[in-house]
């Protein structure tokens, strides 16, 4: 098991106690399987595609869920003896297995469109910066206060 010392970054990031169990489920997610193979790419400064390959599945096979700050992306096959008594394999390399995905997303990541296509799942994201949340010039010897 690993251990992470996160002190030094606790001196600088103020207000980010959730770090440390974010960073603790990101460890206990490196046990999960690596089915479905994916890719994350940044597309534009603010934009992200995800692509994961399930080839196999089709839409109304799989799943998109976003539930706080975790996207969830299950896909499910019928049960396996239905199709196994219409089909015949000499040999089976192609995995068509029930799989769930999980992504921890940032705050204010939004998922914006989904598509499957050529058995390969494009999720689309983007980050959006609320106004207040972003930087903001503060001129010397302003008074921000106004007094009443």
């Amino acid at each position: 098991m690993r251990t992470i010392d996160l002190s030094p970054l606790y001196r600088s990031f103020i207000g980010s106690d959730h770090l440390a169990s974010m960073i603790d489920a990101a460890t206990r997610h490196e046990k999960q399987t690596s089915y479905p193979p994916y890719n994350i790419e940044l597309i534009a400064d603010d934009k992200y595609r995800i692509t994961m390959a399930i080839a196999g599945f089709a839409k109304d096979e799989v799943t998109i869920e976003v539930q706080e700050n975790t996207l969830k992306v299950t896909g499910a096959k019928p049960s396996a003896e239905q199709s196994e008594t219409e089909r015949k394999f000499l040999h089976k390399g192609i995995s068509e297995r029930n799989f769930e995905r999980k992504f921890q997303l940032g705050d204010n990541v939004k998922v914006l469109a989904a598509d499957l296509e050529h058995g390969l799942l494009h999720i689309d994201l983007e980050r959006k910066i609320p106004e207040a949340q972003k930087p903001k010039r503060i001129e010397i010897g302003s008074n921000l206060i106004e007094n009443s």
